[in-house]
């Protein structure tokens, strides 16, 4: 997996292009630039900042971020730890716990190779474990949530490092206690994972078909992960310098889950726009509301695959919105501002940005 940019060991800099940093390759300069090799340095450089009273972003593989065109004017840190421990917890369980700068892909493809399962079908998602948490990280029927033990923070309100349980997390769909609130920084994170040389059960029809076979059968690990690889591959969901496709912050917008009631009007919404033959695609969940597919919403709504410019919706899949070169983030958002509208025009569903915005607002 190619890196966003590359790091520099000097302590501060300053006017440093957030471009550089960013899968989307958007953003401007950071008015100070740090780079942190450990959690020690990790924890300092954000002490720092808050003594200074300073504003802060700590930034990993930049592959969640949208950042405004003026850049930041701040300290970013930038975690670029490299620490990974694997520890036996008894009845074939394993311990690790990565620090926040270690790269996610290379990650899963270690835990896959030493007979690991639980993180198998999170292949190819880009950045860094420190981002993991924050956005409960997911894709094809897992989530990190699943596998998340415990995170190490630092405190930014009480100055401490604290160690927080998988329930203190409150993780939910794409949701933390962490997402929205920057009290928290995310320095380690330990996964429980399984020795064993299957898969979890699969729990995502589109991988099923893949690997002929039905939800729920396991697979061997190896074969879960090349099968998932190619899949996002054929959506430009794996980072490639030579795809410009891949030049995003991977889906833009969450799958939207509606209420009954707010189901009940956008199937009504749905026959009378399409045809009451047509059945959009839709998750019922166990609390009795309904996720539905945001890919399927835009498509329908009358946004195709390679739509807009200079920002697009890719070309391989209309859930990523894409910087194929030239864009500004300005023209980023109003890409996405237009999509949104036309949703919400179409289906009376509104649909809510999944990256975090530095610096703008959608």
């Amino acid at each position: 997996m190619s890196r966003p940019g590359p790091a520099d060991s000097a302590p501060v800099q300053t006017g440093v292009p957030l471009a550089d940093y960013t899968t989307l390759r958007l953003g401007g300069p950071a008015a100070r630039f740090r780079v942190a090799r450990d959690t020690d340095e990790l924890v300092a450089a954000v002490a720092e900042a808050e003594s200074a009273g300073d504003p802060l972003l700590v930034l990993g593989g930049g592959s969640n971020l949208v950042v405004a065109d003026d850049g930041f004017a701040g300290t970013v840190v930038h975690a670029d730890s490299q620490s990974v421990e694997f520890a036996e917890a008894g009845d074939g369980r394993v311990r690790v716990r990565a620090a926040a700068g270690v790269h996610w892909d290379p990650l899963v493809e270690r835990a896959v190779a030493e007979g690991l399962s639980g993180i198998e079908f999170l292949s190819g998602i880009p950045g860094r474990v420190g981002a993991t948490p924050i956005q409960n990280v997911g894709a094809y029927g897992q989530e990190v949530s699943q596998t998340i033990a415990e995170v190490l923070v630092y405190d930014r309100r009480t100055g401490e490092r604290r160690t927080m349980s998988n329930a203190e997390c409150g993780f939910a769909y794409r949701d933390s206690v962490f997402k929205g609130d920057d009290r928290h920084v995310v320095c380690e994170v330990v996964f429980e994972l399984t020795r064993s040389p299957l898969s979890r059960p699969i729990r995502y029809a589109e991988v099923a078909r893949a690997l002929g076979t039905e939800a729920g059968a396991r697979v061997p690990l190896d074969q879960a992960r090349a099968t998932v690889l190619e899949l996002r591959r054929g959506k430009g969901m794996v980072l490639d310098p030579d795809d410009p496709d891949t030049r995003s912050a991977g889906s833009f917008f969450t799958n939207p889950v509606l209420d009954p009631e707010d189901y009940a009007e956008f199937t009504r919404r749905a026959a009378d726009l399409l045809g009451p033959d047509v059945q959009p695609p839709a998750h019922p969940g166990p609390d009795g509301r309904v996720k539905l597919s945001a890919a399927w919403l835009i498509d329908r709504a009358g946004f195709a695959r390679g739509y807009g410019s200079p920002a697009r919706i890719s070309t391989k899949h209309t859930l990523a919105l894409t910087n194929p070169g030239g864009a500004t983030t300005a023209d980023l958002l109003a890409l996405a501002r237009e999509v949104r509208a036309g949703v919400a025009k179409a289906f009376g569903v509104t649909l809510v940005n999944e990256p975090v915005m530095v610096g703008v607002a959608l």
